[in-house]
C-alpha cells in the first residue's frame, strides 16, 4: 500500500470521526430542547436516553457479523449518512412516535458507525506502525466542539431544532459520502500470514482476555455519558444557569478532550500506558467530585474540564489495546469491545436520572465518580506488552497503545 493511499485514507477517516463528533454533539447538547419540543416528561426521558445505546449495541453486534463478509469501510460508507439523516429526523418531527423512530434509526446506525470507524482506525494504525488512534479521536473531539458551538448558537438565537440541524446535514452529508471514496484499511495479521485463520474469526477472541478492557470501556463511558446527557440539564436545573449557558459544559468538555488527545502520545511515551490510564482515572473522579459540590455554574464547568482531561485518552487507548491483543481478529475484538461503550451509556444515563429524581442530582454524580475510580484496578491490563514509543520501543507494523 502506497504512502499516498495511507495518507488519503487517514485524512478521510479523520473526517468521518469529525462528522460524527459534530452529529453527536448536536443531539446531546439539545436534549432539553428535544424534551420540550416533543413534550417528553422527566420520567420518560431516561427511557429515550437508554433506547439509543441499546439499539447502538445491537448495531455493533450486527456489524461484527457483517464485516466477516464485507470490509468495514463499506459499513462506514453507508452508516454515516443514516446517522446524519436520523439527526435531521429528530429535528423535523412533532409527535413522540416520530422522535422514537428517528432516535431508533440513530441508535442502530451509530452502533455500526462507531464499530466500523474504530476497526478502520486500528487497521490503519497497524499499517502505519505507530499510534495514530488518538488523532482520530481528537478529530471527533474537534467535531464535538463545532457541534456544541452550533448548539449554543441555536439556543442563543432561539432557533428551532430543524433550522439548527438542516444546514449542518446539507453540508456534512455529501462531504462525508465523497470522502468515503478514499477509505483504506491495513490488513489483519491473519490475512498477511500464509495459512492464517479466516478474517475476524470470532473463536480467536478470548472474552476472558478482553474483559478487563471491556470494563474500562464501560466505566469510561458511564463517565462520558453523564457529561453528554446530563451536563446541560445539571447546569440549568441544579446550578441555575440559562439555557444558553447550559450548552457550554459539553463544549468545554470536548475542548479539554481535544487538548488531552493532542498530547496524549507524549504521556504514554514518557510514563507508559498504565500510568496514563491511572492518572486519567484519578483526575476524572476528582472532576466528578467538583461537579457534585459546585456552588455555581462556573465551578461546575471547572469539574467538567477536569473530566475531559481525565477521560480523553482512555477510550482510544482501549480500542488500540484490543487491536494489539488480538491482531489476527481485531475487527471482532473491537466490535465486541464497542458494545461496552453502549453498556456504559445504558447504565450511566438512566442511573444518574433515576438517582437524580429519587435523591438529588448532586448525589447522583458520586456514583460515576466511584465507577471511574474503579478503572484503577484494571489499568494494569494496558501494560501486558510494551506500550511506549520511541527510545527503542517502537516496532514496525505493530499496534501500539495510544
Amino acid at each position: 500500500m502506497t504512502d499516498a493511499r495511507l495518507r488519503h485514507g487517514r485524512a478521510s477517516l479523520a473526517l468521518s470521526f469529525f462528522v460524527q463528533g459534530v452529529t453527536f454533539a448536536l443531539l446531546v447538547t439539545r436534549i432539553p430542547a428535544i424534551q420540550d419540543r416533543y413534550g417528553i416528561s422527566d420520567g420518560l426521558l431516561p427511557v429515550f436516553l437508554a433506547a439509543v445505546p441499546i439499539l447502538a449495541g445491537v448495531g455493533s453486534v450486527v456489524t461484527e457479523k457483517v464485516v466477516a463478509r464485507v470490509r468495514p469501510r463499506v459499513v462506514l460508507r453507508w452508516a454515516q449518512p443514516l446517522v446524519l439523516l436520523a439527526l435531521l429526523g429528530v429535528g423535523a418531527g412533532s409527535e413522540v412516535w416520530e422522535a422514537a423512530l428517528a432516535l431508533g434509526v440513530f441508535g442502530l446506525s451509530v452502533g455500526a458507525l462507531d464499530a466500523s470507524m474504530n476497526m478502520m482506525g486500528v487497521s490503519l494504525q497497524r499499517a502505519y506502525g505507530r499510534s495514530i488512534m488518538l488523532g482520530f479521536h481528537a478529530a471527533y473531539s474537534l467535531g464535538g466542539i463545532a457541534g456544541a458551538s452550533m448548539a449554543w448558537a441555536g439556543a442563543h438565537w432561539d432557533l428551532s431544532l430543524l433550522v439548527s440541524y438542516l444546514p449542518v446535514v446539507v453540508v456534512l452529508l455529501p462531504g462525508a459520502f465523497i470522502g468515503s471514496r478514499w477509505y483504506v484499511e491495513g490488513k489483519q495479521e491473519d490475512e498477511e500470514e500464509p495459512g492464517g485463520a479466516a478474517r475476524g474469526k470470532a473463536g480467536s477472541v478470548s472474552f476472558k482476555l478482553l474483559m478487563p478492557l471491556c470494563l474500562v470501556m464501560c466505566f469510561a463511558y458511564i463517565g462520558d455519558s453523564t457529561v453528554s446527557n446530563w451536563s446541560a440539564k445539571y447546569l440549568q436545573d441544579v446550578l441555575g444557569s440559562s439555557e444558553q449557558l447550559s450548552t457550554v459544559p459539553y463544549n468545554v468538555y470536548m475542548v479539554t478532550t481535544l487538548l488531552g488527545r493532542a498530547v496524549g502520545d507524549l504521556g504514554v511515551r514518557r510514563f507508559g500506558a498504565v500510568a496514563v490510564v491511572r492518572s486519567g482515572s484519578v483526575l476524572a473522579a476528582a472532576g466528578f467530585g467538583v461537579v457534585a459540590v459546585a456552588g455555581g455554574a462556573w465551578v461546575g464547568m471547572l469539574g467538567f474540564t477536569m473530566l475531559g482531561l481525565g477521560l480523553c485518552v482512555i477510550v482510544p487507548q482501549t480500542f488500540a489495546a484490543a487491536g494489539r491483543l488480538f491482531p489476527g481478529a481485531s475487527d471482532t475484538a473491537i466490535a465486541r469491545l464497542n458494545i461496552f461503550n453502549y453498556v456504559g451509556f445504558l447504565v450511566g444515563s438512566p442511573l444518574v436520572g433515576a438517582l437524580g429524581d429519587a435523591w438529588s442530582y448532586r448525589g447522583a454524580m458520586l456514583v460515576p465518580m466511584v465507577l471511574v475510580l474503579a478503572m484503577l484496578v484494571y489499568a494494569k491490563s494496558f501494560g501486558a506488552e510494551p506500550a511506549r514509543y520511541g527510545g527503542g520501543h517502537e516496532r514496525p507494523r505493530t499496534v501500539d497503545v495510544g
